[in-house]
């Protein structure tokens, strides 16, 4: 690794701001992993995020001339109240351009800071788009969020942090990727210093922007992102970080919504804190990359790399945090509908704790059962249950890690339509914002029939529709032609097996694959 990045970590200026933030024994986590957990408390800095180092240590670089110009920036969150609380200290007019489906407490955050803020597109690169036009417009500084070498350095003054404060070299240094800006920091410096630490980047399954472009050997545009771990929904990496990053970085981990759900659980019965998705991602890796190599008794630290979450959000953490541990099962049961078979599929389950349960009479010979189980012994327990109602004649499906069962299918069981013809099921996200969801109806149009509809607000950007489309088979190649103009993600689900037991037409049995 070039010299000239050790020296700008040694030299960033960042404790103006930010603070050296505790290196934290997850306890907890430690004894039922069987390993040695420390958490790098980012969430505690003042914007309860890392990103002011980065920012700061870039403002705090520019010449007198881009001072008085003011500087811009492009962000949903994090990187924004960096610069806008880095401007304040440093007396820099400063704009932040933020996509409309920003929550208003990170807007109002902005505001507070001093920085003006301006709304603009559904997105991050409609944000970005504009916040270069206004750059160029007023002579403005653009304050990149990661792929910048000063944002990098300041970045990096973390791992310079860990290895002051854990005097033993870590076996493994986990870090949520994102743009890049922060593993690339601390990779730089810690592979220099310690290079038999191994660097290790996580990334959700829905955006694995670094993965990718470690297997292409270059930087590539992902077509889509998810947007749960929103502090990491980036859809390239950047230039700079990932040739850093290619030089310095062991290995990549993957993981769902689920387990880093699980990990946010993980880290409040440690620390009482409440890390935001993108902040637990670390954790959700390093148990990932624990379990699958064996690991007993290492040195594993992670980045807990913020908590700026709205609290709307916890009801879906909350709910979804057994399922990513994989503590609980959702499953669908088809018992008897006559009188003691109920009786009967409780005895089986034994007395194992019932998270949920839904029923409703549909048909006068069989009952479908939407339940879900809490487990102590993980998967296996989970297909040791299933034999053992197989054995008692019961049909089982499992949908533990069907996404539409439990993000929709789960809060509708009774819905059934036995008179409904020609229904296909479509599950939507869109940009979460006032006047969004009209905007989208108005956009598919009045021509076909909505025949079912399920909405919840998760508190996120973007918002999930499952939604039920009355159209004759041949009007659906439109159908399919106009959701693409709609400028929505979109999925269909008609041959989902929990949207037939549980919602579809006729009476539960499960539909054959069209």
């Amino acid at each position: 690794m070039p010299l000239s990045y050790i020296e700008r970590i040694l030299r960033a200026r960042v404790y103006d701001v930010a603070i050296e933030t505790p290196l934290t024994r997850a306890t907890l986590l430690s004894r039922r992993i069987g390993n040695q957990v420390s958490l790098k408390r980012e969430d505690l800095q003042p914007i309860f995020s890392f990103k002011l180092r980065g920012a700061y240590n870039k403002l705090v670089q520019l010449d007198a001339d881009a001072r008085s110009r003011g500087v811009i920036a492009a962000s949903a969150g994090n990187h924004a109240q960096g610069v806008a609380l880095g401007a304040s200290r440093l007396g820099l007019s400063a704009i932040i351009v933020m996509p409309r489906t920003t929550p208003m407490i990170k807007v109002q955050a902005v505001r507070n800071l001093g920085a003006k803020a301006v709304l603009h597109g559904d997105s991050y690169d409609e944000a970005y788009g504009h916040a270069q036009i206004l750059a160029a417009e007023r002579a403005l500084t653009f304050i990149h969020p990661f792929d910048d070498p000063d944002v990098i350095a300041g970045q990096g003054t973390i791992g310079m942090e860990i290895l002051r404060q854990h005097p033993d070299p870590p076996d493994a240094i986990f870090v949520p990727v994102g743009g890049g800006g922060l593993i690339a920091g601390i990779a730089a410096y810690v592979k220099y210093v310690q290079p038999s630490v191994r660097v290790i980047g996580v990334e959700p399954t829905e955006a694995p922007t670094l993965e990718r472009a470690l297997a292409a050997g270059r930087p590539i545009e992902l077509a889509q992102v998810g947007l749960f771990a929103d502090g990491v929904a980036v859809r390239r990496i950047g230039d700079e970080t990932f040739r850093v990053a290619q030089r310095t970085v062991d290995e990549v981990v993957l993981v769902d919504s689920d387990e880093i759900c699980a990990a946010i659980k993980d880290i409040f019965d440690d620390t009482r804190g409440i890390a935001e998705p993108a902040g637990a991602l670390a954790v959700a890796g390093l148990k990932r990359y624990a379990q699958r190599h064996g690991l007993r008794d290492a040195s594993l630290i992670a980045i807990e790399s913020g908590a700026n979450i709205n609290f709307d959000r916890l009801r879906h953490v909350a709910e979804r945090a057994e399922l990513g541990e994989r503590r609980e099962a959702l499953l669908a049961v088809e018992i008897p509908e006559r009188p003691g078979s109920f009786y009967s599929f409780c005895r089986t389950l034994g007395r194992r704790q019932i998270t949920e349960f839904n029923y409703r009479y549909a048909d006068p010979r069989r009952a479908q059962v939407f339940v879900g189980v809490e487990l102590g012994g993980g998967d296996r327990e989970r297909t040791d249950l299933i034999a053992r109602l197989e054995a008692k004649g019961l049909s089982v499906l499992d949908m533990t890690d069907n996404e539409t069962a439990k993000l929709h299918i789960r809060y509708m069981v009774g819905g059934h339509a036995p008179d409904l013809t020609d229904e296909r099921l479509i599950r939507f996200e869109f940009p979460e914002r006032p006047g969004a969801l009209l905007d989208f109806l108005a956009a598919l149009g009045r021509r076909w029939n909505i025949s079912l509809f399920h909405y919840r607000n998760h508190g996120a950007a973007y918002g999930r529709v499952l939604m039920g489309i009355q159209a004759p088979p041949d009007d659906w190649p439109a159908i399919h032609e106009q959701l693409a103009t709609c400028g929505v993600s979109f999925w269909d689900e008609t041959d989902n097996p929990a949207y037939h037991l549980f919602a579809g037409a006729g009476t539960g049995r499960v539909a054959a694959p069209r």
